[in-house]
């Protein structure tokens, strides 16, 4: 009778990710000093992509899979490896590739791993996360029921409860036409609330709800590699992470931040149609 592999712990599967991620950080970082980097376009030609994008990724894959070969990955640069152990990564090499080529600090490597429920089409749990901000110095970290970290140190998302007092994030998409929408939902929003931040990186943005750098953070179209990681920080450091209605992160408007703000927020956001933005 064959023996059943454990399932591993939410903590080792944080520790490889994070060892994997400061790994890719000293990559990105090498890169920027090095300068003279080929830049390639995706989905429109403000959707960048560069070569280190690609090393990275590869990086991430040969660290995590040379040491979890059954184990499936994603990546926003084309990784696609199905599981066969149950745990899926959700990888983004950089997370805000146009503040990378400028040399801009907001970006950062995001790690996840998921467990599968069933059968690996089923339903997925985030159960650990990094985000690795190079040129900031910081690393966020999380297990799920584990809480969330910065640099080692629990953080938490803010008390605000008034949209009138509240700092709140946004990103905004690639596409012209989509851009011009999300303006229109901002000329609503913005004198509601005490101002508008916008750093380039959801899952910048979320960890800066984590920590309370900002109080709220939406946006609308992003992928499982943009919020995958952030997402679960946000959550363990008390954050509601959820579409305007209710669901699971998905590519719908998502909307993080604590329990007493997000129903006002996400009431506003309804309002002013950021859902169809």
């Amino acid at each position: 009778m064959p023996i059943a592999t454990p399932s591993p712990s939410p903590a080792e599967l944080l520790d490889l990710a994070t060892r994997t991620a400061e790994n890719a950080a000293h990559l990105l970082v090498d890169g920027l000093r090095r300068g003279g980097l080929t830049v390639d376009t995706k989905s429109s030609a403000t959707d960048m992509v560069t070569e280190i994008d690609r090393a990275a990724e590869s990086l991430i894959a040969e660290m995590i899979l040379g040491e979890r070969p059954d184990d499936g990955l994603v990546g926003e640069e084309g990784t696609n490896r199905p599981t066969s152990s149950g745990v899926r990564w959700v990888v983004d090499p950089i997370d805000g590739t146009t503040n990378y080529l400028y040399g801009h600090p907001g970006f950062a490597v995001s790690i996840a791993a998921e467990i599968l429920d069933g059968d690996p089409s089923g339903e997925a749990v985030t159960v650990a996360g990094v985000v690795w901000v190079p040129l900031l110095d910081e690393v966020y970290t999380a297990t799920i029921e584990g809480g969330a970290h910065r640099n080692g140190a629990s953080i938490h998302a803010s008390v605000v409860t008034d949209p009138a007092t509240a700092l709140v994030a946004s990103g905004f998409s690639y596409d012209p036409d989509r851009r011009r929408r999300q303006a229109e939902v901002l000329t609503q929003v913005l004198p509601q609330v005490r101002d508008l931040r916008r750093m380039g990186a959801a899952s910048v943005d979320l960890c800066s709800v984590a920590c309370g750098r900002v109080d709220a953070f939406y946006e609308r179209g992003l992928q499982p590699w943009d919020h995958a990681a952030g997402a679960l920080i946000a959550r363990e450091a008390g954050a509601t992470v959820a579409t305007l209605d209710g669901g699971p992160p998905s590519t719908a408007c998502i909307l993080a931040a604590n329990p007493g703000l997000w129903p006002r927020l996400s009431t506003m956001l309804s309002d002013a149609g950021a859902a169809d933005a």
